[in-house]
C-alpha cells in the first residue's frame, strides 16, 4: 500500500524543506491570517477610557452640529440665542459652550449644502438623564427650525474642575 502525501509535503519535498522549516511556512500563513482577523475585529470594538485620573470622573463630551438653512430663509442669530437660552440652558444650566461656524453636508436631496452653523459643546455625566435632555435638544431644534438633521458626536471624556 502506498503512502499519501499532501500538498505541503509535496512542497516541502520539492523545495527541500524538512521538517520545523515547513511547519513554520504553514504556520507563517496561519499567523497572518490570525493577525488579520483580529485587526479587523478590533475596529468593531467601543474604544474606551484607559482610566481617568486621580480628582478626574468619566463624563460623556458631547458635540452637537445644527445647521441654520431652512424653508424661507435662516435661523438668525437671535433665534438661536433664544434657543439656547429655553431649550439648552434649563437642560444644562451646569454649563455649555457654543460658537458659529460654517460647514457642509449632503441633505436627502443628494447635493451637498453650505450653511453656516452653530456648534454646542457638552460635558456631562454618562447617564439616562443626560441623554434624554440631548435627544430633546435635537427634536425641539429640527422641529421648530424645520431641520432635517443634527449632527451628534459623542466622545468619553476624563473630567476635572
Amino acid at each position: 500500500m502506498a503512502k499519501t502525501r499532501g500538498a505541503r509535503a509535496d512542497r516541502s519535498a520539492a523545495t527541500g524543506e524538512h521538517g520545523s522549516v515547513a511547519i513554520r511556512r504553514a504556520f507563517r500563513g496561519a499567523g497572518l491570517t490570525v493577525l488579520a482577523a483580529a485587526v479587523a475585529l478590533a475596529g468593531c470594538t467601543t474604544p474606551g477610557l484607559v482610566g481617568c485620573r486621580t480628582g478626574e470622573q468619566r463624563w460623556i463630551n458631547e458635540t452637537l452640529y445644527f445647521g441654520t438653512a431652512r424653508p424661507g430663509g435662516a435661523v438668525s442669530a437671535e433665534d438661536w440665542q433664544g434657543f439656547v437660552d429655553t431649550a439648552i440652558t434649563p437642560r444644562f444650566p451646569q454649563g455649555l459652550t457654543h460658537w458659529p461656524a460654517a460647514g457642509q453636508w449632503r441633505g436627502a436631496s443628494g447635493e451637498i449644502e453650505r450653511e453656516t452653523a452653530h456648534v454646542l459643546a457638552l460635558a456631562h455625566p454618562d447617564n439616562a438623564t443626560s441623554r434624554a435632555a440631548i435627544d430633546a435638544i435635537v427634536k425641539d431644534y429640527r422641529q421648530f427650525f424645520e431641520q432635517e438633521a443634527v449632527l451628534r458626536v459623542r466622545s468619553p471624556a476624563c473630567v476635572s474642575y
